[in-house]
């Protein structure tokens, strides 16, 4: 997996006075944490986003911290400000380069169901796998082809093409996607919800005109 690089900086005052004045000033508050005392840091929100827009949280990240101390980390969590569209907040999780570790990859499905185009609907049951392997071999993510997937066929994680250094935790006889067909009761439920909403509206209106 391709190892990307980022500045941090030295965050001594954990203070929130301090942490909104580095978002005005265009900051991320960060915190790594792993083998010793977290460690609070702050990096650029222009370079975060410009680096890791779209990119995988299993994607190995290298922090040199006041161009010092250089940590190997995956983003563990964040906070979102969905309002103003900006990252408020990051937890990292140090990793050692040559330690097993554990993580959970996506699972992305490529190509229009056969099943699909006769009439069936996809359900996805995982979106993602428990995997364990080095930092080195994690993948970005597991992509299934299922373009040729009919009604009634499943696929499941025993179908995930996997190489030999990496090894998937989660039970292979777990359903990941199936193509099912559409339920005739479903869409008479539907269609009958569809003519009471209607009837309500109708009564509704008779109401007012009788109110006048």
């Amino acid at each position: 997996m391709e190892q990307k690089t980022l500045a941090g900086y030295q965050r001594p005052d954990t203070k929130k006075t301090v942490t909104r004045r580095l978002r005005n000033e265009g900051m991320i508050p960060a915190v790594i944490y792993g083998h010793s005392e977290p460690v609070s840091i702050s990096i650029s929100s222009k370079e975060f986003e410009k680096k890791f827009h779209n990119v995988s949280e299993n994607t190995i990240i290298n922090i040199s911290v006041d161009k010092g101390k250089k940590y190997d980390v995956l983003v563990k969590d964040y906070q979102e400000d969905m309002i103003k569209n900006r990252i408020l907040h990051i937890d990292f999780y140090e990793i050692e380069q040559g330690k097993v570790l554990r993580t959970n990859v996506p699972v992305h499905f490529e190509g229009v169901p056969q099943g699909v185009r006769n009439g069936g609907i996809v359900e996805v049951q995982l979106h993602d796998v428990e995997i364990e392997c080095l930092p080195k071999d994690i993948p970005e993510s597991f992509v299934l082809d299922i373009a040729a997937m009919q009604i009634g066929d499943a696929l499941h994680v025993s179908d995930i093409p996997v190489s030999d250094s990496v090894r998937i935790l989660t039970p292979e006889d777990h359903d990941i996607v199936a193509i099912t067909a559409v339920k005739v009761g479903a869409v008479e439920t539907a269609e009958e919800a569809e003519e009471t909403a209607e009837a309500k509206v109708a009564a509704g209106s008779a109401e007012g005109e009788g109110e006048e």
